[in-house]
């Protein structure tokens, strides 16, 4: 009786640790609740003359699909900026939602909002109002400072040095995610104040990337994903916002083209 006894006596501890462990576990890998997050594919980058850097990415997204009110399952949309029409250029602000509208060419799905004043875009070549190019009616100096990767017409946000993009089904209310996000950059001096920061629909980080800077020069970062997974992009420029000289102090910074891949339709 003893025997049995002490055999029993030494199972309780045994049975409670795995019970503890049981208990303690937590949930399995591949639970919604440990998913992972989304990393990129790749990431292409580079300063200087930037136009096979570009090519590459367009190419890692497909064909250009332009400015139409329909859905693609693949491909790209690329702002230029050059067909912004003077009324909507500098000295005024550009609509946030200038390039979701629902009729071609504008329909690519972007909307750009900012905490500052608004989005802007330099003023085109010839201009009723006489405005300087580049954003030389915020300061003279601008023009000799930011150079163009296509045409004459840049972009940047007006009061703040941030920009938050926001996909959707292009020419319609239903929100988006694209398989990745790319821009030209003009004028970075240092790396650590100019970058992107990508966030999936349910507001996670997909990670921040920096963008290879060039002091009076053109840059370029672009990032792909496997899915269509980046439903905002929050888009920063230099560490001021435009009006200061361009100095150790204030780097600030504009962009040209955007490429992003087709905006995909966010299950509600």
């Amino acid at each position: 009786m003893r025997r049995g006894t002490r055999a029993f006596v030494f199972l309780i501890p045994v049975v409670g640790a795995l019970v503890a462990m049981m208990t303690f576990a937590g949930p399995a890998v591949g639970t919604s609740s440990t998913r992972a997050v989304p990393r990129p594919t790749r990431v292409v980058k580079g300063a200087g003359d930037i136009t096979t850097k570009v090519a590459r990415y367009r190419a890692l997204l497909g064909a250009d699909n332009g400015g139409e009110p329909v859905s693609h399952p693949s491909g790209y949309r690329e702002i230029s900026w050059d067909s912004v029409p003077e009324q909507f250029a500098r000295p005024n602000l550009l609509p946030p939602d200038f390039f979701n509208a629902p009729t071609a060419p504008r329909a690519r799905g972007a909307v750009l909002r900012t905490p500052g004043t608004g989005v802007a875009v330099s003023a085109p070549p010839t201009n009723g109002s006489a405005t300087a190019l580049r954003f030389g009616d915020l300061n003279p100096t601008y023009p000799d400072r930011f150079r163009t990767f296509s045409a004459e017409q840049l972009f940047s946000p007006i009061g703040s040095n941030v920009v938050n993009l926001t996909f959707f089904v292009p020419g319609t209310t239903q929100r988006a995610a694209v398989r990745g996000f790319g821009a030209v950059y003009t004028d970075i001096d240092r790396a650590e104040n100019t970058a992107f920061e990508y966030f999936d629909a349910r507001g996670r980080s997909l990670g921040k990337f920096a963008v290879p800077p060039l002091a009076r020069g053109l840059s370029f970062l672009g990032v792909v994903f496997r899915n269509a997974v980046v439903a905002k992009v929050r888009i920063k420029y230099g560490n001021h916002a435009l009006g200061p000289n361009d100095s150790k102090r204030y780097d600030v910074a504009v962009m040209d083209n955007f490429i992003y891949g087709e905006p995909q339709a966010i299950s509600p």
